[in-house]
């Protein structure tokens, strides 16, 4: 494993353990090198899970991506990261419970969108206007308009 600090390839495991959903092995490690801890997670390597773009190509399923494109919405928001891991958490049951093994991102967009949306309007408008790619302001007032006037719309 190399060290995210200083390049290292030779590292010491100082503590182990599974998750708590028992999906992965957490492992805290010290690089021999500088000294410095990092944690790895150890995933078991399956075939890949696949999503379909809006235009039919179809990509493996990243998590990272999901979570950084929440992280992204919700930046400078009252919104704790574990909230978010949570509907990351969601989707990717969603994607690997799926018999085809295929989703298509509208649908987890569409997800994501809900999940927001009942969290914080704000991280919801942020990121319907990156999902959504309005294409002028007055899709994006329309959309507005239509937060605005579902009930609890206020916040």
């Amino acid at each position: 494993m190399r060290c995210p600090f200083c390049g290292h390839l030779e590292d010491k495991v100082v503590d182990s353990r599974e998750s708590k959903e028992g999906e992965a092995i957490r492992r805290r490690r010290e690089c021999l090198a500088c000294e410095k801890r990092f944690t790895t997670y150890e995933r078991l390597d399956e075939i890949p899970y696949m999503v379909v773009k809006k235009d039919g190509r179809r990509e493996k399923f990243e998590r990272q991506k999901v979570l950084t494109g929440l992280l992204h919405a919700a930046e400078k928001r009252p919104i704790p990261v574990v909230q978010l891991e949570a509907i990351v958490n969601e989707v990717e049951a969603l994607v690997v419970d799926s018999p085809e093994r295929e989703v298509q991102t509208t649908h987890i967009g569409h997800l994501l969108m809900d999940r927001l949306r009942q969290m914080d309007k704000v991280a919801y408008v942020r990121f319907a206007s990156v999902y959504m790619d309005f294409k002028d302001v007055n899709e994006f007032l329309n959309e507005l308009n239509r937060l605005m006037q579902k009930p609890g719309g206020r916040k």
